[in-house]
C-alpha cells in the first residue's frame, strides 16, 4: 500500500524541524517528501510531488498559504499552521480546511492527524469558498500597524505609518524609508505585508510596499519596466510585472 506523502511549508527553521519530529511521532507512516521555506518554494512542491497533504504557514515569504492552498484546491488536503488566533481560523475547526496553532502542541497535532487520516480516503475538498471565507475572517480581526519603533544610536524613534514612503526588505531586516531618513528593524517584509491597511499601502514588488500617498506618479524606465516616482524622495522604486496592474489606471 503506498504511503500517504506529505509536503511541510514553513519559513521559520525551527518550527519547520518541530513540525517534521512531532509529525513523524504521530504520524510515522506519513512520508514527508519535500519541505518549503517559502510560497514559492511550496508551490514548486505541489507540481513536482503532488502530495496527499500540505502543511502551510500563512505568513510566508513569496506566495502566502491562502494562495499556495488555492493551487491545492481539489488537489491536496491542507493543514494551516497559524499564529492567528483561535476566533480567526475556528470556523474551520470541523471544515475542510484543518489548522494547528503556533507555538504547537503535540495534542492539536493530533487531533489534526486523526482527522486528515479519516479524510485519506475521500477526493481532496474544493476549498475556493473556504479560502476566501477564511481570507475575509482574518481581514476582520486583524489589528492594522500604526506605528513602529526603530532604534538609532541611543534613541528608540517612533515612526508613524503616515511618515513611511516605503519599506523594502533586506535580508531578514526591513528598510523603513520616510522622507528625511531611512530605519532598519528586526521584522520581515512578509510580516509588514500583513500587519498594513491594504488600501494606504500597496505591495509592488516582492521586496517593496509603497504608501500610495507617497507615490507621485510612475514611469517607464530604457528596458519598459514600470518604476514609483515619489513625492518626497528622489530614487524611484521597480515595479514588478505580477503587481504592474496596479497602476494601469494612472
Amino acid at each position: 500500500m503506498k504511503r500517504p506523502s506529505a509536503v511541510l511549508a514553513e519559513d521559520e527553521d525551527n518550527l519547520r524541524d518541530e513540525l517534521r519530529y512531532t509529525l513523524h511521532a504521530l504520524w510515522p507512516e506519513l512520508a514527508i517528501v519535500a519541505e518549503a521555506r517559502d510560497g514559492d518554494e511550496a508551490l514548486a512542491a505541489l507540481v513536482r510531488h503532488a502530495p496527499d497533504v500540505m502543511f502551510l504557514d500563512i505568513q510566508m515569504p513569496g506566495a502566502t498559504g491562502l494562495e499556495v492552498a488555492q493551487r491545492a484546491s481539489g488537489r491536496t488536503h491542507v493543514v494551516f499552521v497559524t499564529a492567528y488566533d483561535k476566533y480567526a481560523v475556528g470556523a474551520f475547526d470541523a471544515g475542510a480546511v484543518d489548522y494547528v496553532m503556533k507555538p504547537l502542541t503535540a495534542e492539536r497535532l493530533h487531533e489534526a492527524v486523526r482527522r486528515l487520516k479519516a479524510r485519506m480516503g475521500d477526493p481532496p475538498a474544493n476549498l475556493e469558498r473556504l479560502l476566501q471565507s477564511l481570507a475575509e475572517r482574518l481581514d476582520a480581526t486583524r489589528e492594522r500597524l500604526r506605528f513602529i519603533t526603530a532604534v538609532h544610536g541611543e534613541e528608540i524613534r517612533l515612526i508613524t505609518v503616515e511618515e513611511v514612503c516605503y519599506f523594502q526588505a533586506d535580508n531578514k531586516y526591513t528598510r523603513v524609508i520616510t522622507a528625511e531618513r531611512e530605519s532598519l528593524i528586526r521584522r520581515a517584509i512578509t510580516e509588514i505585508a500583513d500587519a498594513v491597511d491594504p488600501k494606504m499601502f500597496w505591495q509592488i514588488h516582492r521586496s517593496t510596499i509603497v504608501n500610495i500617498d507617497a507615490v507621485a506618479g510612475v514611469i517607464r524606465d530604457f528596458r519598459g519596466h514600470l518604476r514609483v516616482r515619489l513625492k518626497q524622495r528622489n530614487e524611484t522604486l521597480a515595479v514588478s510585472e505580477r503587481h504592474a496592474h496596479l497602476f494601469r489606471q494612472m
